[in-house]
């Protein structure tokens, strides 16, 4: 809803997209409202990922620098004071900066994480054949089920996961590029990065790149309600490919041309 909400407001103001109110208050204050629902409920993944996502459609709108620069620093110092005024987001602090130390505590789910890729190795032990899903690894099935990846089947499999990220990040951007409308070139780019965010944040977590959150992996993990998110956006996204124009002969029968954001 904050993606299709933004698109909607930054379209319909690309006029106005370099003004204060238009281009950087109006929005960033109805998304703050949602983000402070957000921390009440101690989400800090979400909060940060509805940010990050913020900023970067709001970026590429063409909101004025000096009005986004000092985002990133004011989302980063915010989500590390509430992580720190909270004891128990404080101890995954301290279990991403030293897993060894706290792998019988808060650093369990990230040691066992590591010893699945780890035994995994190039091959994997085989599809079905993971003994840390056994009750070693906590959530292996939803927030941690790439590391049972990597154990079963192996170092290449698993970068071939990301590998489709990789690739569906590039069709999804190239597709959003081409849209015939501002409003469309936003919503794809928002959406491309509701499902690349989460991928990266994920792969980020399981490898111990960043603090133990509960992210999932679009596609993956187990969980009707995302999967369902991230097949409404593949379908905005199909839809978006189906009216683009990527030659000169659709601007020739009539079609728009396509409205490529100098930013990108």
């Amino acid at each position: 809803s904050v993606v299709i909400m933004l698109a909607a407001w930054l379209g319909t103001h690309q006029k106005k997209i370099e003004s204060w109110k238009h281009g950087f208050a109006y929005p960033m204050a109805i998304v703050c409202a949602l983000l402070v629902l957000c921390v009440l409920q101690r989400d800090l993944g979400s909060t940060a990922l509805i940010f990050t996502i913020t900023c970067i459609m709001m970026f590429i709108a063409g909101t004025k620098l000096r009005y986004m620069a000092p985002m990133p620093l004011i989302g980063f110092f915010g989500i590390l004071t509430l992580a720190l005024a909270s004891p128990q987001k404080l101890l995954r602090i301290l279990a991403f900066l030293n897993p060894e130390e706290h792998k019988n505590g808060a650093g369990w789910q990230l040691y066992n994480a590591l010893i699945a890729f780890g035994s995994g190795g190039v091959s994997g032990r085989g599809l079905g054949e993971s003994i840390q899903k056994m009750n070693w690894l906590p959530e292996s099935h939803t927030d941690f089920i790439f590391p049972i990846i990597g154990e079963e089947l192996g170092l290449i499999f698993t970068l071939g996961v990301v590998l489709c990220f990789l690739l569906f990040c590039m069709s999804a951007g190239i597709i959003s590029c081409h849209a015939q409308e501002p409003q469309g070139v936003y919503l794809g780019i928002g959406l491309t990065s509701l499902v690349g965010l989460q991928a990266i944040m994920n792969l980020a977590v399981v490898t111990g790149m960043m603090p133990t959150k509960g992210i999932g992996l679009p596609f993956i993990s187990y969980g009707g309600s995302n999967l369902l998110m991230c097949m409404f956006c593949v379908g905005v996204l199909l839809n978006i490919h189906r009216n683009a124009a990527y030659s000169t002969k659709q601007v020739r029968r009539g079609h728009l041309p396509p409205v490529i954001p100098e930013r990108i």
